[in-house]
């Protein structure tokens, strides 16, 4: 793993280094850290038309959105070790052409399948990319406020590409097309790659390792993606045997503990379990998996209840996030300056608590939903409580790292990000989408009762998200450490 002067000069290339800059340098890794995260939530107000027209059911959209975050953080930890040892500039460069390729492949999708695939595809490109952007972020500045302030801009940005995708995946579907959410990302991603050397200075760990966990990569991913795809067949389809379903469930588990089984053994295990020594980096992660699954849940139903229930069009709804955007920059922008003064946990415990309330403001929405008055209070509620919560989290997450150990505290952390936005929309749509046949048959196709059912499955997915911001509330007080300031919190148990 790499020292502190490894990180400085531990490439021995007879190209000269580019020279450090680190304002260049912030905003270069910020923005390909940026892209990653505005995938995640880029697709969801295209994704009415992409149901139409690719032939999704409603309860397989999900996975439009879940495969991109399963492949993204069952990968990340495997990406981060390949990145330490081939070259963190190198591995970010391949990232970023693979995301541009399977953005084309995307693009280019004629139908579900395919879409899907890609999606995976892009999931992978993510993860190389993610975690060598944190990571060089993080051996680029100092531990302290210069460190603190450059993972509070990387976490606002996080925050904000959530609510930025939104927005551009509205102007561009209703502008030249849902394809189009895709091929904006393959010219940023070369060109990316092209630029990389000029802009960053390779590192790496000065230890070459000869073997890599890919074992406990593969049972990880393909556990957690068998879980989803499992939460979705309970909903998906009546006609799914519920042996099939069960098996889903058992294999799953038996795959997941062969994950954990391997990472006790491995030789290098993607996971040290003693690195959850720190108490910080521990609720951290566990937070942040809440965190996003509340992200996630909010942005996927929303764009679903602004277009099937209140007839919104996709640049109307993107557009109705802007001001979500602004309070989630806003809020984070208060965070990063709070998180240098104060300790992270107040700052995360109310972030929490406004994320939490803006929630229930939905899941209290009627069908015939004012903007004004129902929908944007809710909107900034929540983005002010998003905004202060992506920052404390980010720093919660790296405190009291060590140089050799900011790769693997960057694929923690993006890992549970990730994972957690994906388990947290697929259990948020099992519980929403459960009743879906019988509303159905409720409804019998008379339009103002159709209107209802939706509103009551968007209902329950809104209070599933304000549940999670609520167990990630209780955590917080729980299991984040308290003093001055919570990214000094080294303390173990």
């Amino acid at each position: 793993m790499p020292t502190q002067e490894s990180l400085r000069d531990s490439t021995r290339s007879t190209a000269p280094a580019p020279p450090h800059r680190p304002g260049l340098v912030l905003a270069f890794l910020c923005l390909a850290g940026f892209m990653t995260f505005l995938d995640v939530s880029v697709v969801n107000v295209a994704l009415p038309t992409i149901e139409n027209e690719l032939g999704f059911s409603q309860a397989a959209l999900q996975y439009v959105v879940t495969t991109y975050g399963m492949l993204l953080g069952g990968f990340l930890l495997l990406t981060g070790r390949l990145a330490d040892t081939f070259g963190r500039r190198r591995m970010l460069r391949t990232g970023l052409v693979l995301f541009a390729l399977a953005s084309l492949g995307a693009g280019l999708a004629q139908n579900a399948a395919m879409l899907i695939g890609a999606r995976a595809a892009q999931g992978l490109g993510a993860a190389f990319i993610a975690t060598a952007a944190l990571s060089l972020l993080t051996g680029s500045f100092a531990e302290g406020p210069e460190r603190n302030k450059a993972l509070g801009a990387w976490g606002a940005l996080s925050g904000v590409a959530a609510v930025a995708g939104v927005t551009l995946g509205g102007l561009l579907t209703d502008g030249p097309g849902w394809r189009w959410v895709f091929f904006i990302n393959v010219p940023i991603g070369l060109l990316g790659a092209l630029v990389a050397p000029l802009v960053v200075a390779e590192s790496r760990s000065p230890e070459r390792r000869t073997s890599f966990d890919v074992a406990g990569a593969v049972l990880l991913t393909t556990g957690l993606v068998l879980l989803i795809f499992s939460l979705g067949q309970t909903v998906d389809d009546s006609d799914v045997p519920m042996g099939r379903v069960y098996g889903g469930f058992a294999l799953s588990a038996l795959l997941l503990t062969g994950f954990v089984l391997v990472e006790r053994r491995a030789r290098a295990p993607l996971i040290p379990l003693e690195v959850f020594g720190r108490k910080s980096l521990r609720a951290a992660n566990v937070v942040a998996v809440l965190l996003l699954g509340t992200c996630v849940t909010l942005f996927f139903f929303a764009s679903l209840f602004m277009q099937q229930v209140l007839d919104y069009s996709p640049l109307r709804t993107g557009l109705a996030y802007v001001p979500l955007a602004v309070i989630v920059a806003v809020g984070a922008g208060v965070a990063s300056q709070l998180v240098t003064k104060v300790a992270a946990k107040p700052v995360l415990t109310a972030g929490l608590a406004l994320t939490g309330a803006g929630m229930f403001l939905l899941w209290r929405a009627p069908s015939g939903s004012d903007y004004l008055t129902d929908l944007l209070p809710a909107f900034l509620v929540a983005g002010l409580g998003l905004g202060l919560s992506f920052v404390p989290v980010q720093v919660s997450a790296f405190a009291g790292t060590d140089e050799d150990e900011s790769g693997l505290s960057a694929g923690l952390i993006n890992t549970a990000q990730e994972m957690g936005g994906a388990l947290g929309l697929a259990v948020a749509a099992t519980y929403a989408f459960r009743r879906v046949a019988e509303l159905t048959t409720w409804a019998d196709g008379v339009p103002a009762r159709v209107t209802q059912a939706r509103t009551e499955v968007f209902h329950d997915a809104f209070l599933a998200g304000a549940c999670f911001a609520a167990a990630g509330l209780v955590l917080t007080l729980v299991l984040l450490p308290r003093g001055k300031s919570s990214a000094s919190a080294t303390t173990s148990s």
